[in-house]
């Protein structure tokens, strides 16, 4: 009901502004549907928020426009939009025939790139694999990850390498006047920064998850609270910089294309405090500067973080085969 009415007032309002018959007449209907969308998330939970506007000082614009009658095509490195015509693009990968094209989102970074995001439908039946090689993930704040078979990410930490040049070019940015040429030149510049440090963290993760998809059947990790974990513990540089939450994203869905599983383990379990070996539980907790340990049980020498990639890695696979 809500969307009918905006549909009916964008009639109207196309009679008064002319310039709304300027583009895509498609893109402005999507554009109320995600309106539409927002407000009956925000009567349903009163926790998502009110609809806001969007700020003209967001420097990341993007719109979305629907495959109707043939009207987009991607064809000979060109993607043809609605009145924009055909555009060059760096096409990232082939497309198969059978491929049906669904819907399109021209993205504008904040550093003036140019993305076109492109919705694909096509049948995939996914035959699930059974299990038989696992690895438990132990989340490190410096490398990433240790896996329960002693290797780690060795994680470059991309932003701390680039604070310094950040930092500058920052300072140089706040002193500069409002509005001015120069100013807008200098936020475009430390744009590319986060631009390329976003970049190189993806790229990263990506590589990091398909070895990790390609080798293992089941992945165990466990189920962390990100946000509370870098207000908490004053890690908010570090947590942000390896993109923990990210890889985990990136590893889930590779996984379930090829049917395997991604095993979260309940936050509160105890494996950093559990021998991997006998079994024995400490009876107090270990302060994060132990980085090893010996069982007074079993008399077994532990890496803190390998030791702990192994429970995960056993409880997650009492979960799988369950």
């Amino acid at each position: 009901m809500g969307y009918t009415k905006c549909a009916n007032n964008l009639t109207v309002l196309k009679k008064e502004k002319d310039f709304l018959k300027e583009v895509d007449s498609i893109s402005l209907q999507q554009a109320l549907r995600h309106l539409d969308t927002a407000f009956q998330n925000f009567f349903k939970n009163k926790k998502t928020g009110f609809p806001k506007f969007k700020s003209k000082k967001n420097n990341n614009n993007s719109y979305t426009t629907v495959c109707v009658n043939n009207n987009i095509k991607l064809e000979n490195g060109t993607v043809s939009l609605p009145k924009i015509g055909k555009v060059k693009v760096r096409q990232h990968r082939n497309i198969p025939e059978n491929y049906i094209l669904k819907s399109v989102t021209v993205s504008q970074t904040a550093s003036g790139k140019y993305y076109v995001s492109i919705l694909f439908e096509y049948e995939n039946q996914v035959q699930k694999t059974e299990p038989e090689n696992f690895l438990g993930l132990d989340f490190s704040m410096h490398e990433l990850y240790v896996a329960s078979d002693g290797t780690s990410a060795n994680y470059p930490r991309f932003y701390r390498q680039a604070f310094k040049k950040f930092e500058r070019e920052q300072r140089k940015l706040s002193k500069m006047q409002k509005g001015s040429n120069n100013r807008n030149k200098q936020r475009i510049k430390v744009a590319r920064i986060h631009e390329k440090v976003a970049n190189q963290r993806k790229d990263f993760l990506h590589k990091q998850s398909r070895q990790i998809t390609n080798a293992y059947d089941c992945v165990c990790i466990e189920d962390l609270n990100m946000k509370a974990m870098s207000q908490a513990m004053s890690f908010g540089k570090s947590v942000a910089d390896n993109g923990w939450g990210m890889f985990t994203t990136f590893l889930q869905y590779k996984l379930e294309e090829v049917g395997k599983q991604l095993v979260r383990i309940d936050k509160f379990f105890v494996s950093s405090q559990l021998c991997s070996v006998c079994g024995y539980q400490n009876s107090e907790t270990k302060d994060l500067s132990v980085r090893e340990w010996i069982c007074p049980c079993c008399q077994t020498h532990h890496n803190r973080d390998i030791n702990a990639a192994v429970n995960i890695r056993n409880e997650g696979m009492q979960i799988a085969l369950a």
